[in-house]
């Protein structure tokens, strides 16, 4: 009995490896002098309201000059009206891809045409070159094997190189009757690992801590109240945790910034993607911080106006299809269902009204209108604002007092409010309505699910708990059946059982039945079973494929489950697990679309098989375990007399007979059959990015799960007599 309970080798060596499986784990290469590199800018400013720009995700194209036309015609306009004290740059610059968008590489005329593009805005806007700080995104390191090298075309075209300002992390302070620091961190991959697996911000432990001591230098030494405001290209959801398991949002929410903003995901999503972000400092205090994502300037031709009023940030977006036009931007009071929480835990009443106005025309006329939710929407109360008196000349701030106290509520969305602004030439402009709250209550909508998925789920973790949960499925596939097998294979009541059951009408049969059917004959095939196993054990451990990873000319790299492994020769550097999540785009598609299919349908055929054996034959006896697959096979071949007397016709009928079998094999080979056109897709996407040749070669990936589709169903075909 002991003997019958051995579990062949790989079994254990399965369940090692799952319980063993590392984590994922962020990449590191010998060479991270710059990692934490930061660069200083002081600026003056006049008052104690600011606002600034951001345009995102420009993805500017030799093949889509428009983009970068309508950057330099709308955005120059836009920024003469606005006057903005900084305009961020928030990555994605070039689009780095080809025509077809299959392949990416660095292409040097799209960074002259974005230095030319920002020499235009800078003409066009009026807005001092220093004032404007660029990031990289990940298209901007598609195929970048290091940073300052030939291929690193940001370190030359991009404006802070230009004004030699390149570090990781940008640090700009504007210092008036308060301060309020925008700090720019650059979390792109130090080795710029080409399209797809290259899609997560990489921050380190060096830089987690650079930017944690940046940010309590300004709130030590700003020598004035201090808000604080962090921009960079990716969002939480897609950044990944640093080597030792820090993460960006605990620091974020202990320095009290007000707000985190990004680009990354388009407006493919939303417009729109925000997420309010609560930590625990003590057991009695919370912190917390805004996330909001901007869409892209690409197809959407988004742009955002940030405003700091005495600390409250408000913003607006715009589209910029056509020249802007009147824009409105209240300040204060700020809208409740945006409004940060560490202002409302100190808030003390204002008795102001603050509006930005930004147009070409001399504004004339501008009020505000206050209406009560709760009464049906009525006027309770109009108020004119006065532009105030400012040494600069172009300050387009006006404001008004009101009596904050007959505004108090216990609802914050109770009391709306609403802009109307008439120019010179007798345009009316309004702001949409939106809701406030004097006391500095939150009042956050709900998300739709989509936005929670893209925007609030931690996807570096998400891929773990998929990528487990593939290999768990996997490997239960694999072992139980077999394990079952062992128990029952020397035992006559399996076979009776099977044979009475089939004997009998198909609706009776009970869906455990079927089950057990197709898990114990899908595995009573021991080579299949094994080879299985064995292509399960490589993929964990082994390479998938070889490819140019990090140019159209670089070093052959191996890519494993844990992410990309390679060589730098010419630095004398090394790397290893680099891309780790980012290869989710290419582990989870292969491991949910063609290797669990290519098991599931191998048992389906073998089960198949069985099934119209026992039901074509006279037998009650059925063993299906044959001792090696050459003799199986050969058993179903037509006999060599039958075949002498065929004519060509009749052979060719007769081998589609044997081939096809009946309805349910024929299913199960058409199902075969999308398994390998998926995966014939998901090979030639990834021949394009990363070369048809090596990754052509690599058996692992592009030859092993179609040799074993083929091979399992010319070993299940049945003499045409019994089909």
């Amino acid at each position: 009995m002991a003997a019958e309970l051995r579990l062949p080798l790989p079994v254990p060596l399965l369940l090692l490896i799952l319980v063993l499986l590392p984590p994922c784990a962020s990449w590191r290469t010998a060479d991270d002098s710059d990692d934490a590199s930061v660069s200083r800018s002081v600026f003056p400013m006049d008052g104690d309201v600011a606002w600034v720009v951001q345009v995102s995700d420009l993805h500017i194209s030799a093949y889509h000059p428009d983009r970068a036309d309508d950057l330099a015609r709308y955005l120059g306009d836009a920024l003469r009206a606005i006057r903005p004290q900084l305009l961020l740059v928030t990555g994605d610059i070039t689009d780095a891809k080809n025509r077809r968008r299959t392949t990416s590489r660095q292409d040097e005329y799209e960074w002259i045409t974005y230095k030319k593009t920002i020499d235009a805005i800078v003409g066009r806007g009026g807005i001092d070159k220093n004032r404007i700080f660029d990031i990289r995104g990940n298209h901007d390191t598609y195929g970048v094997p290091y940073r300052g090298g030939e291929l690193d075309f940001f370190s030359t075209y991009s404006v802070n190189s230009q004004l030699e300002r390149l570090s990781i992390i940008s640090s700009i302070l504007l210092q008036g009757d308060r301060s309020y620091l925008f700090l720019g961190i650059d979390d792109t991959m130090s080795v710029g690992i080409r399209f797809p697996a290259n899609l997560f911000g990489h921050p380190t432990d060096r830089r987690i801590e650079a930017v944690k001591s940046e940010l309590q230098y300004w709130a030590n030494h700003s020598g004035a109240p201090i808000t604080k405001v962090v921009f960079g290209h990716f969002p939480m959801s897609f950044t990944a945790t640093s080597e030792n398991g820090q993460r960006y949002e605990s620091v974020f929410a202990r320095q009290s910034i007000s707000a985190y903003l990004c680009g990354h995901l388009h407006a493919k999503v939303s417009k729109q993607l925000w997420r309010y972000h609560e930590m625990r400092k003590t057991t009695t205090n919370m912190s917390s911080f805004w996330e909001w994502e901007l869409g892209d300037w690409k197809d959407s031709r988004l742009v955002r106006i940030l405003a700091i009023d005495r600390g409250a940030v408000s913003f607006i977006d715009h589209t910029l299809k056509q020249a802007l036009q009147t824009s409105i931007l209240v300040t204060y009071p700020t809208d409740s269902r945006s409004m940060n929480m560490l202002e409302s835990r100190q808030w003390s009443l204002r008795n102001d009204i603050n509006v930005l106005v930004f147009s070409s025309q001399v504004i004339r006329n501008v009020s505000a209108r206050i209406f009560d939710s709760h009464n049906e929407f009525k006027i309770v109360e109009e108020i004119p604002l006065q532009l105030v008196a400012s040494s600069s000349a172009h300050k387009p701030l006006f404001h008004a007092k009101w009596n904050a106290e007959n505004y108090r509520s216990p609802s914050p969305t109770r009391y709306w409010l609403q802009v109307f602004v008439l120019d010179s030439h007798g345009a009316k402009t309004s702001s949409e309505q939106r809701p406030f709250s004097v006391e500095g209550k939150m009042a956050i909508p709900p998300r739709p699910l989509l936005n929670y998925l893209v925007f609030e789920v931690q996807w570096e973790h998400m891929y773990q708990v998929l990528l487990r949960s593939n290999l768990a499925f996997t490997i239960v596939l694999l072992l139980s059946p077999k394990l079952l097998h062992r128990f029952v294979r020397r035992s006559s009541s399996y076979q009776r059982w099977t044979v009475s059951v089939l004997s009998s009408p198909i609706y009776q049969r009970k869906v455990y039945f079927w089950l057990i059917w197709f898990l114990m004959e899908g595995t009573r095939s021991k080579p299949f079973w094994f080879s299985l196993v064995i292509y399960v054990l490589w993929l964990i451990e082994m390479p998938w494929f070889w490819g140019r990873a990090t140019s159209e000319h670089g070093e052959i790299a191996q890519m494993y489950l844990s992410g990309w492994s390679m060589p730098f020769y010419d630095r004398g550097l090394s790397g290893s697990k680099l891309s780790n999540p980012d290869v989710l785009v290419i582990t989870l598609p292969f491991l949910y679309l063609v290797v669990v299919p290519v098991i599931v349908l191998i048992y389906g055929l073998f089960a198949e098989k069985a099934i119209a054996y026992l039901r074509h034959s006279n037998r009650t006896e059925y063993v299906a375990d044959s001792a090696n697959i050459s003799a199986e096979s050969a058993c179903l071949l037509p006999g060599a007399p039958r075949a002498l007397l065929m004519s060509f016709s009749d052979k060719i009928m007769s081998l589609v007979i044997e081939f096809c079998g009946g309805w349910i094999r024929r299913a199960l080979l058409i199902a075969c059959l999308t398994t390998a056109v998926v995966h014939l897709k998901l090979c030639s996407l990834l021949m394009s990015a990363y070369g048809a040749t090596p990754v052509a070669l690599s058996p692992p990936l592009t030859w092993i799960p179609l040799l074993l589709l083929s091979v399992a169903a010319f070993c299940t075909m049945l003499p045409a007599e019994n089909a």
